[in-house]
């Protein structure tokens, strides 16, 4: 981890007890400590936002999706037969490449950029 980006500075608020309970609730049915968790809901509000697992892995089912679909109509748009090693190809590439393609997406979402 670069300087930059190590973790040196703390937040804090004073809340009662029963906010406090509830704060932890929360976090632990998202599978977070009460600090990670208030760590996200911060920068949440702030604008910055870590994508979380279920929505990666959604967008790299879709983008995948989209790279077999749009393959394949291409292929049939011309006129040239799709055979099943042909479209088993489609699917192992847009395997291979789903998650990274969806990590850029969201990256450059992040940063206001579109690709």
């Amino acid at each position: 981890m670069s300087a930059d980006q190590l973790r040196s500075r703390t937040v804090g608020c004073k809340m009662t007890e029963a906010e406090c309970e509830r704060l932890v609730a929360v976090a632990e049915r998202d599978g977070l400590t009460l600090s990670e968790w208030c760590r996200e809901a911060l920068l949440q509000q702030a604008g910055v936002q870590k994508p979380r697992a279920l929505e990666e892995a959604v967008l790299a089912e879709i983008i995948a999706l989209r790279t077999i679909l749009l393959n394949a109509h291409y292929k049939l748009a011309h006129g040239e037969a799709l055979t099943p090693e042909e479209m088993q190809k489609l699917i192992e590439r847009a395997d291979q490449d789903k998650f990274r393609k969806a990590q850029e997406r969201l990256a450059a979402a992040a940063t206001g950029g579109a690709k």
